[in-house]
């Protein structure tokens, strides 16, 4: 819960601004999401495009340099692009440090077959074309949890159900999260509330919402939001920085996830890809310490969640006979 007794955040300017006559208007007590981590705090912190150990270890140790708090790293290639050793030992550095792992399930429109991704509407996307392809994130999925991953990064709806159906009957582990990716991410509350019903723990939106989107989509769901603070340029390469405290006040509980824009894509990863793939992984923890300092030099940095934690708390789902195989 918010401290009461805390001095109000300051916004960015405001002291100058209004010497001179232009003052924002108060903020609007109403506009708040109600919301927080079970636990305690309104926001955790996330590294993504961890493409395997040697980038982990640069952002730990980057990480420890610059003493940048972490909740949570992801990759964005796919458990398929790792052998079992180098998920053993990525499992092993996070959990040392009680961060969460969370690593890509399977096959993604976008290196399959199918041309309507490359037409001019991008039909279809990133979603799992086919039986085949929810069959790979299955795969991908009962690998990854056997070997102690507790975090699953989906870009399908039916994966996702799929897999939430799949740890409700203990096929995969009942604490295994799910996390939905940007790439699909909603835009709107309704469909927001829709992820979060179908398994979601937490949910990737698009970096371009605007504020007042947070806050509709906050009163109709609590379910944990992911947001590049930065996003890579293929996800708009939207900069927002400087409004990092009113988007965890908006958008509470909230993953402050720090990307890169103007860096060459990494996805799928491989060791031709090894120096700007450590080169972006050290920066993003630096762009981190970046947005950290905006928040303390605002008096906004408290309400951090507790450095462990990784509950999504109770959230609201679709019963799983609502979608029970006919007989």
């Amino acid at each position: 819960m918010t401290d009461a007794s805390a001095p109000a955040a300051r916004r960015p300017g405001e002291q100058v601004l209004a010497a001179l006559g232009l003052a924002a208007p108060a903020l609007d007590p109403a506009d708040a999401s109600a919301h927080t981590f079970p636990g305690g705090g309104r926001w955790r912190t996330e590294i993504p495009s961890c493409e395997g150990p040697e980038a982990l270890a640069v952002v730990l140790k980057e990480a420890s340099r610059l003493d940048v708090p972490i909740h949570r790293i992801s990759q964005g290639s796919g458990v398929w692009m790792l052998t079992d050793a180098e998920i053993t030992e990525m499992v092993e550095a996070t959990g040392e440090r009680d961060i969460e792992l969370c690593l890509f399930t399977g096959p993604r429109g976008t290196w399959d077959i199918g041309g309507s991704v490359r037409s001019d509407s991008r039909g279809a996307g990133l979603r799992a074309r086919g039986h085949d392809a929810v069959a790979g994130c299955v795969e991908d999925a009962v690998r990854a949890t056997e070997l102690g991953v507790t975090c699953l990064l989906v870009a399908d709806e039916g994966v996702l159900w799929t897999l939430h159906r799949a740890r409700e009957t203990g096929i995969i582990p009942a604490g295994t999260t799910l996390k939905v990716s940007a790439l699909i991410g909603p835009v709107n509350p309704a469909s927001y509330a829709v992820y979060e019903r179908l398994g979601a723990d937490s949910v990737n939106v698009p970096s371009d919402l605007t504020l007042d989107h947070l806050t509709e989509i906050r009163r109709v769901s609590g379910a944990p939001m992911d947001m590049y603070i930065e996003a890579p340029d293929d996800l708009g390469g939207y900069v927002r920085m400087y409004e990092v405290a009113e988007l965890i006040r908006r958008g509470a509980p909230l993953y402050l996830k720090f990307g890169l824009s103007k860096a060459p894509g990494i996805y799928p990863w491989g060791t031709h890809l090894r120096d700007v793939t450590l080169d972006t992984a050290r920066e993003r923890v630096r762009r981190g310490r970046l947005a950290l300092d905006l928040l303390a030099r605002h008096g906004a940095d408290g309400d951090m969640a507790p450095l462990g934690s990784r509950s999504p708390g109770t959230l609201n789902r679709f019963p799983l006979e609502a979608t029970a195989p006919r007989t």
